[in-house]
């Protein structure tokens, strides 16, 4: 997928402008880092599920402008992109929530969400309730949802671009 002067979104309760990427908990799908999507609908309902969790909380949507020509340009970053939801992304996922930080070298990485509808095939994969041929069965009928981690501070200080916030 290309990003080349991409649109991206940050559902949230608060407006980023100057996100953080030392933000987060380890156990995340890509682990601590600031997430964005393309699709701004995701990043929407995210922001109204975590304002319905707080009481009185604003669901906001701030968008981002981002750079890929650029960041592809710069081959100092290391990058990791699951084009789909398959065995890589499975393991990736499970050594997250095992803590064994799969992402720890890597400053950018993009795939699909460990969302509601395929979170309990990726907990019976972890707890070896099911194979990892089974979780991959189950798995590939799920449509992706995007998410971009970016883990290295300097990508956002260079490549990403607050654009706006919107109170949804």
């Amino acid at each position: 997928m290309s990003l080349n002067n991409a649109i991206l979104f940050h559902g949230s309760t608060l407006v980023v402008e100057k996100p953080l990427v030392d933000y987060g908990r380890p156990e995340l799908d890509f682990g601590p880092g600031f997430y964005l999507t393309h699709d701004r609908e995701q990043a929407e309902r995210w922001a109204q599920t975590i304002a319905g969790r707080m009481r009185g909380g604003q669901a906001i949507l701030n968008i981002y402008r981002f750079d890929e020509k650029a960041f592809s340009e710069q081959l100092v970053y290391q990058r990791l992109v699951f084009a789909n939801y398959n065995q890589e992304w499975l393991d990736f996922i499970a050594d997250s929530r095992k803590g064994r930080s799969p992402w720890q070298d890597l400053d950018w990485i993009e795939g699909g969400v460990a969302n509601d509808s395929v979170i309990s095939t990726v907990d019976a994969y972890v707890d070896g309730f099911i194979s990892a041929e089974q979780a991959i069965g189950q798995l590939v009928n799920e449509r992706l949802r995007h998410q971009v981690c970016i883990r290295n501070q300097s990508i956002i200080e260079q490549l990403l671009i607050f654009e706006q916030a919107n109170i949804l």
